[in-house]
């Protein structure tokens, strides 16, 4: 008996075949790491000590603070006790922590893998892999870049070719995904996608950078569906999108800009519920192959910017409704 299918059928069966995914289930208890070492225990905290997640690159509060304090006390003279150790792969994705739980992005061979760890012993819960043929053209790590956010439930993954993943923090379930790169036609970036997304309410806001727009873009942090899209000037950085409130009103400050000829780049203002651009400032290097990559900063109410390539740094009041 032979089976005949629609044209249609047999492109889309040999699509899915193209996509090698690896997936490791979280079966309610953790399970010995096969690249990790457990040592010991974590000694108690002392009274008085002040925790906090991890959840996002730059902490808790988008500035690189950490509120934790009385964790030790005094210093050992050969520094804390190792407790686990775990190999990890290449990239520049920093792991994130909430909930006594700790995201690993990196690559290993031919894949960029997700990994949810058990953060008191390091076992792991689940494993997520997908096919990366990323080459870094200037000589660097062929791994992912930006770094996981974690927001309650969900984690959120933007990759270095663009794969944008949303994942169920308990499960390892993929809620939904999209292709950035493919869907928006963007070309590969200087050090490839880097820009880690922000959730604001219930968007999650990614520097897309598409040719001639938009920008950025909000997704439902929930479905992927596209809510907003703006800008279409500028191309995608390696800076993280930072919340703030501007005279009492919320907006998201996006440093875009990334590999052009002729060079564009420079800050927006964007309001995340109407998703509006309600100033921009142009701020970047004249060198065509130069990347915006540093977050902006927030000092007393201004913004503060800074890059390399013989440019700079300037401090900017953002004037809502004004440039």
């Amino acid at each position: 008996m032979r089976f005949i299918l629609p044209r249609r059928a047999v492109a889309a069966f040999l699509a899915v075949l193209s996509v090698c995914v690896v997936v490791e289930a979280d079966t309610g208890a953790a399970r010995p790491h096969p690249r990790g070492r457990f040592y010991a225990k974590p000694k108690p905290l002392p009274a008085g000590a002040v925790t906090s997640d991890w959840p996002r690159f730059l902490g808790p509060t988008h500035d690189g603070i950490s509120p934790e304090t009385k964790l030790l006390a005094p210093w050992p003279k050969d520094g804390p006790n190792l407790v686990w150790e775990v190999k990890k792969g290449t990239g520049f994705a920093s792991p994130v922590v909430a909930g006594g739980r700790v995201i690993l992005f990196h690559r290993l061979g031919d894949e960029e893998v997700v990994e949810c760890l058990d953060g008191e012993t390091g076992r792991l819960f689940w494993k997520y892999a997908y096919p990366s043929t990323y080459v870094d053209r200037y000589g660097f790590s062929n791994g992912p870049r930006a770094t996981p956010v974690i927001d309650g439930r969900f984690v959120y993954t933007h990759g270095v070719q663009g794969k944008l993943h949303a994942f169920d923090l308990q499960s390892g379930k993929v809620v939904w995904q999209r292709d950035i790169a493919t869907e928006y036609k963007v070309p590969q970036n200087s050090f490839g996608d880097g820009s880690t997304p922000l959730v604001e309410g219930d968007l999650l806001i990614v520097n897309v950078g598409a040719p001639g727009g938009p920008c950025v873009v909000a997704f439902d942090k929930k479905s992927g569906k596209t809510v907003w899209g703006v800008g279409d000037q500028w191309g995608a950085s390696y800076a993280s999108p930072i919340p703030t409130t501007i005279n009492g009103k919320r907006r998201v400050l996006v440093f875009a800009g990334g590999e052009s000829d002729p060079p564009t780049g420079g800050l927006l203002s964007i309001d995340p519920i109407a998703g509006k651009i309600d100033a921009r400032f142009p701020f970047r290097s004249k060198d065509p192959i130069s990347v915006n990559a540093a977050s902006p900063v927030l000092v007393g109410g201004k913004v503060f910017l800074t890059t390399s390539y013989k440019t700079g740094c300037t401090l900017v009041d953002v004037a809502i409704g004004g440039e």
